[in-house]
């Protein structure tokens, strides 16, 4: 198990911080500025330390830079209120291992990082876009572009996005559900395709239609790195390119009216029958891919409110704490699977 120092001058975030990586780590110590951070770094030696950019008495890329160095140095992971993906030198140079935004932050982002998963790259996350109308496709990759993503291919059909993929290793995919040579589901089917061929590459599929049979064979086994989202709510540029973003680092994002339609159908031996109303909003709000900070927002709740209802969700589910096991991907497929 990983022994984390957490470096941040809010000390409310400091616990919230401890609590969201408990048990998969283990927080060995706490500091509240830069020189703190160098003296409990010194004695307590951890393999990784957890550190705001935004110090008052440091600068966090120099600060890091300071922590890294050396061979028994320590794994460095930035953390910020904001996108560091436009910082890509000044991250790099500060020999931190990547970042991850505060918001977001549980046990998995933090071992995605580690891993080298999640930010995909420093930098600019690279798109291949496939859709078959060509000013849809142009629109979509102007959006794109604009949002923060390097759109490295654009192509018109399913065999091509294939081979793009293959050529271009992006980060995600977004593709349209029907494409030629049918014209029926072949993004779709390509979009599986990728997955299985680079489960690594995130996978984002528009449809025009509310059918929830195309996110369960998209999602298949695993929700990691997965979005299904209708075309609509592209016309709302800042949620589409934050759910584009969220599968990007291995996250889901299923569209909200999908979700909706889930949680409203009758089932029969329903496995999320002993969840409450309010644990069962919360799953549908983890499903489509909000963070906690987002589902606080949406429900009017504290951040450490949404903590205890995931708490209670996992062991209702029986999602246990081994090390391996992504629990909010687990849920999010129990709740499809229902």
């Amino acid at each position: 198990m990983a022994r984390v120092l957490i470096v941040d001058d809010e000390a409310g975030y400091l616990r919230l911080a401890r609590r969201l990586l408990q048990p998969r780590f283990e927080v060995v110590g706490e500091a509240l500025g830069g020189e703190a951070a160098v003296r409990a770094a010194r004695r307590l030696r951890p393999d990784v330390v957890l550190l705001d950019v935004n110090l008052p008495d440091a600068n966090g890329f120099d600060l890091a830079a300071r922590l890294a160095g050396g061979p028994d140095a320590p794994a460095v992971v930035l953390m910020s209120t904001e996108d560091l993906t436009g910082a890509a030198v000044d991250v790099e140079r500060s020999g931190a291992r990547g970042f991850v935004l505060k918001a977001e932050l549980d046990a998995e982002s933090l071992a995605g990082v580690l891993a080298g998963r999640l930010p995909p790259r420093l930098g600019r996350p690279r798109v291949v876009l496939a859709e078959d109308q060509v000013l849809l496709r142009e629109g979509l990759a102007r959006l794109l572009d604009d949002a923060g993503f390097d759109v490295v291919d654009r192509v018109g059909d399913a065999a091509a996005l294939l081979r793009s993929v293959e050529a271009r290793r992006p980060d995600v995919v977004i593709t349209d559900v029907q494409m030629p040579p049918d014209r029926t589901d072949d993004g779709l089917r390509a979009a599986i395709e990728i997955r299985r061929r680079r489960p690594e590459t995130g996978v984002v599929v528009l449809s025009q239609f509310l059918e929830e049979r195309y996110a369960l064979e998209l999602v298949g086994e695993r929700a990691d790195g997965a979005g299904y989202l209708l075309k609509d709510r592209v016309g709302d540029i800042d949620a589409f390119a934050d759910a584009v973003r969220r599968v990007a680092r291995g996250g889901s994002a299923l569209d909200p009216e999908v979700v909706a339609l889930m949680v409203g159908r009758s089932r029969v031996d329903d496995p999320l029958g002993a969840l409450t109303a309010r644990e069962r909003d919360v799953l549908a709000l983890v499903a489509e891919g909000r963070s906690n900070q987002g589902i606080a927002g949406a429900l009017s709740v504290t951040p450490a409110a949404v903590e205890r209802h995931l708490t209670s969700i996992f062991a209702k589910l029986g999602l246990g704490h081994a090390p391996a096991d992504n629990r909010r991907v687990l849920a999010v497929l129990a709740f499809l699977r229902a």
